[in-house]
């Protein structure tokens, strides 16, 4: 439990702070930089779990291959749009974002993997939907960070459901691929003089040397949590990460939050709570049957 909190409040105050601090570093710096210092940091993880080989050998199989690249490629954009959020000063709209992303989860189920879906689930959905659709009536324009979010993470959990790669391996593999492309992006940087290294800033060459830490330490700690709470019990700590976000963004970065945001938060909250409630009767019920 202590880890499964430790992990959401990580993502919830943690990772914004961070990248909040470099905000005047080129955007794929940020992003690229997750990769090239955390991919080595999880294959000495692997090395310690001696899992190294067993990791790669699931690419023998072409469908494994074809699920962890597309998985690799949603990641990317979700990561991408999560810093472009926060150094944009639109943290609000990415908490919208992980607040509806379960619910996009539930509908993309049941639209793909044609899952049953509870009748409580698809009130919680339609009110999701109603807020969606009353934020992009009040701005004029689709709210494209927060679903952005939602719709990446959704697709993201999707492919790597499918996938019989545990959540530690399957991220090693995913940064692998990405590694060459990110090297790839940094040279350029380098080669044109768009990169923040040109400036001799050490607290910011730092600061992009913790991405790989940054990115592996909460999930390690989600993984050690979620092998051992229960599915009900996560599905409600997972609102500690966007309802930290949302807190930081109005009361320490101080971004608006004017009367069009506090009608869609209650129209998702309303939905929170009655996706909670059914997630937590449905596990209680499978659990004493």
């Amino acid at each position: 439990m202590l880890c499964a909190i430790l992990a959401y409040s990580w993502w919830a105050a943690v990772t914004p702070i961070y990248f909040k601090w470099l905000a005047s570093v080129p955007l794929i710096e940020l992003v690229i930089w997750r990769i090239l210092s955390g991919l080595p940091i999880l294959i000495g993880i692997l090395l310690v779990k001696k899992q190294v080989v067993n990791c790669f050998k699931s690419l023998k199989d072409r469908k494994t291959l074809l699920y962890l690249i597309g998985s690799t490629f949603f990641i990317a954009i979700n990561w991408i749009t999560f810093v472009l959020a926060i150094v944009q000063d639109k943290l609000t709209a990415a908490s919208l974002g992980y607040y509806i992303n379960p619910l996009v989860t539930v509908a993309i189920g049941f639209l793909i993997l044609k899952e049953k879906i509870r009748p409580l689930q698809i009130v919680a959905v339609l009110l999701a939907i109603s807020g969606v659709v009353f934020l992009t009536w009040e701005q004029g324009e689709l709210p494209w960070i927060s679903l952005a979010l939602a719709g990446t993470f959704a697709m993201y959990g999707l492919l790597r459901k499918v996938v019989s790669v545990g959540s530690i391996e399957g991220l090693t593999v995913e940064m692998t691929f990405a590694y060459p492309i990110c090297l790839a992006f940094q040279w350029y940087a380098v080669s044109t003089q768009q990169t923040i290294f040109y400036d001799f800033n050490g607290m910011y060459m730092f600061g992009l040397l913790l991405g790989g830490i940054m990115t592996i330490i909460p999930l390690v700690l989600f993984t050690v949590g979620a092998r051992r709470v229960r599915l009900s019990t996560m599905g409600i700590l997972q609102y500690i990460a966007p309802t930290g976000q949302l807190i930081l963004a109005v009361v320490v970065f101080k971004e608006p939050f004017e009367q069009t945001q506090r009608i869609v938060f209650l129209l998702i909250w309303a939905a929170v709570l009655l996706y909670s409630f059914d997630s937590i009767r449905a596990e209680r019920k499978k659990s004493s049957t």
